[in-house]
């Protein structure tokens, strides 16, 4: 059980053959690594079932490889134009996750030296075409954990500054908290080759160039996104977990976010938000057991345009009405901008 989806295991992997799994998507959501939020945001799974399924199929129609088998009606594993109701099951290939050993303060990735096959990388993958209000960029350009010419700029950037190309970034994946670090350390600790990097580069970017084509025909602008990769049995580069989601992934229509970060503004006033991101800064990778208080439930008013945002979404981007009796995307937004502004 995770903290957004549940995975059933029907066939657990090897070091030699795929598994096979099922993602459950449910209406749970989380924000800055804090797990399970009090509230649940209805019909959020489906959407992101949905619209993760209709993403994997395009990728599969342009050559990238993906764990993606089908959505799961009347249990069957159909592809998304078969399907006749909402599913919030999908059916993956698993692979084996081998985590890292936690030595104190930091993290052993020596395990990954020797294995060959059927593996998640140990590293997300973050893709940015700009710098939105609340991209963690500015944060860390701050505190001096990122440089301009990272980002190929000579000055400091604004909130909502366009890159004039996409920026990579990468972060840990398997510790208490996601970790930034530069592509050096990433290669290191995951043991990969100069290829095999060069070709999760090249993976990247033409995912974020399908999903910014296919946001544009919504009217939406994709601000950054995240993926996940492993290997397969043939140590052939998989897409893995899921893409193209509105968790996955920061949309904005004129300004106004398309996300979860939706969430992430409101809880970002508020005293619990405070004391969550000075334990991060002063306990490290214990911080969470030293927050005494907890999230508060959104406002019904805002947690149901939530909902209302993701349904919207999956119907405009797959170009069928999923769920019925929905607002239009953009209407959603303007009500939700009355809330938070």
């Amino acid at each position: 059980m995770g903290s957004v989806k549940d995975l059933e295991i029907l066939k657990k992997p090897t070091q030699k053959e795929a598994g096979l799994g099922r993602f459950v998507f449910s209406d749970r959501y989380s924000v800055f690594d804090w797990g399970e939020m009090p509230d649940h945001i209805d019909n959020k799974g489906k959407s992101l079932c949905v619209s993760a399924a209709y993403f994997f199929e395009k990728l599969e129609k342009i050559g990238i490889k993906t764990h993606y088998v089908g959505l799961v009606e009347d249990g069957e594993s159909k592809k998304l134009a078969e399907i006749k109701n909402l599913s919030d099951t999908m059916e993956v290939k698993m692979v084996r996750v081998l985590k890292p050993t936690q030595k104190e303060l930091t993290y052993d990735y020596s395990a990954y030296k020797n294995e060959k096959n059927n593996f998640l990388i140990p590293l997300e993958i973050i893709y940015r075409n700009s710098l939105p209000q609340g991209s963690s960029v500015f944060k860390r350009l701050e505190e001096g954990n990122l440089k301009l010419e990272d980002l190929d700029l000579t000055k400091m950037p604004v909130p909502g500054q366009d890159l004039e190309k996409p920026l990579l970034d990468v972060s840990t994946k398997l510790e208490s908290s996601d970790r930034y670090m530069n592509w050096i350390e990433a290669q290191e600790i995951s043991h990969l080759s100069n290829q095999e990097m060069d070709e999760i580069k090249k993976i990247t970017l033409l995912i974020n160039q399908l999903i910014t084509e296919e946001a544009k025909k919504m009217g939406l602008k994709y601000e950054d996104g995240k993926i996940e990769l492993a290997f397969d049995e043939q140590r052939k580069l998989l897409v893995v977990d899921v893409l193209g989601t509105l968790d996955e992934c920061r949309f904005t229509f004129e300004g106004m976010p398309v996300s979860k970060e939706i969430a992430r503004i409101y809880y970002r006033k508020t005293d619990w938000y405070k004391e969550l991101m000075e334990a991060k800064k002063q306990y490290g990778l214990n911080w969470k057991e030293k927050v005494s208080t907890k999230p508060s439930p959104l406002p019904v008013d805002l947690k149901r345009l939530i909902s209302m945002t993701y349904c919207a979404f999956t119907n405009e981007i797959t170009g069928r009405e999923y769920f019925k009796n929905i607002l239009p995307i953009r209407e959603v937004l303007k009500k939700i901008n009355k809330i938070i502004d």
